[in-house]
């Protein structure tokens, strides 16, 4: 994600690309450990409502990175298999997940990972299931699940709100160093949010049931390192040239603590597609 600190998205990004981008992840795991936020706690309990994640539900996590929403739902008393491609995600997952006896991290690529005989509960995918190959990733779900087991997306997405001013004002910054921005970029309302085309790729399958949407904001203050620390996460800052990269960041940097105090606010929207296999 570039432009506006994560306002334009990768979601369908050409399959070299796509897999380029995705491999930025692991480049600095420890990093992206400390510096990505985890997720609401109302979103676990969305989870609990509308895909019946309880404990001792049987949940398969595609793209667990470093176990953000593994370490939640372990300590729900889920019984997870988590899969991961990025070897040095994995290692962090599993050494974060270390007290959880019944969570288990695999490394390996979802799209090629062999499914065990035992159908899953839940097919859980926080903010990862667009680095899956569309061709594969709907249709393998159902596959991994139960008859009535349910599909469970979380995509997030930087949306107006919080320190509105800085977030128009750094794009200068991103129309500088980074010439793929579009000029004017500004974050969508939450309202202005669309998605449908998850909901018309799920429903295309034919393999599941009407999909169920919620939503939960959530603002995140950042001092000016912090925030640095956030953009070097994500793949489309890591995939800048090294100068440009730099540069973007020292501009940033300078603007946070220049003409706001050293710290930001970012509004962050979560997204749960719940649809249950027919």
């Amino acid at each position: 994600m570039t432009g506006a600190a994560g306002v334009r998205r990768d979601d369908s990004p050409d399959e070299p690309r796509r897999e380029r981008l995705a491999r930025t992840f692991d480049e600095d795991a420890e990093l992206y450990d400390r510096a990505r936020p985890g997720y609401p706690p109302e979103l676990y309990d969305g989870l609990a409502g509308l895909a019946g994640v309880r404990p001792g539900s049987h949940v398969l996590e595609v793209g667990c990175g470093t176990g953000q929403a593994t370490v939640v739902l372990a300590a729900r008393g889920c019984r997870i298999t988590a899969v991961e491609a990025g070897p040095h995600m994995a290692a962090i997952a599993r050494r974060n997940l270390a007290a959880a006896t019944e969570a288990e991290v695999v490394t390996a690529r979802f799209e090629s990972w062999p499914l065990p005989s035992e159908p899953y509960d839940v097919v859980v995918s926080a903010t990862a299931f667009h680095w899956i190959d569309p061709a594969v990733r709907v249709t393998k779900a159902a596959e991994a699940l139960r008859p009535g087991g349910a599909l469970a997306v979380v995509r997030g997405q930087h949306v107006r709100g919080g320190t509105e001013e800085f977030f128009a004002d750094v794009q200068r910054c991103y129309e500088r160093f980074d010439p793929e921005t579009p000029p004017g970029l500004r974050p969508p309302a939450t309202a202005d949010v669309d998605a449908s085309d998850h909901v018309r790729e799920v429903a295309l399958s034919g393999r599941f049931g009407p999909t169920v949407l919620r939503r939960y904001e959530q603002d995140l203050t950042f001092t000016t390192s912090g925030y640095l620390e956030l953009l070097r996460t994500f793949s489309g800052h890591r995939a800048l040239p090294e100068a440009a990269r730099n540069g973007l960041l020292g501009c940033v940097a300078e603007l946070i603590d220049g003409r706001y105090g050293g710290s930001v606010t970012k509004r962050y929207l979560f997204e749960l597609a719940v649809s249950h296999r027919r």
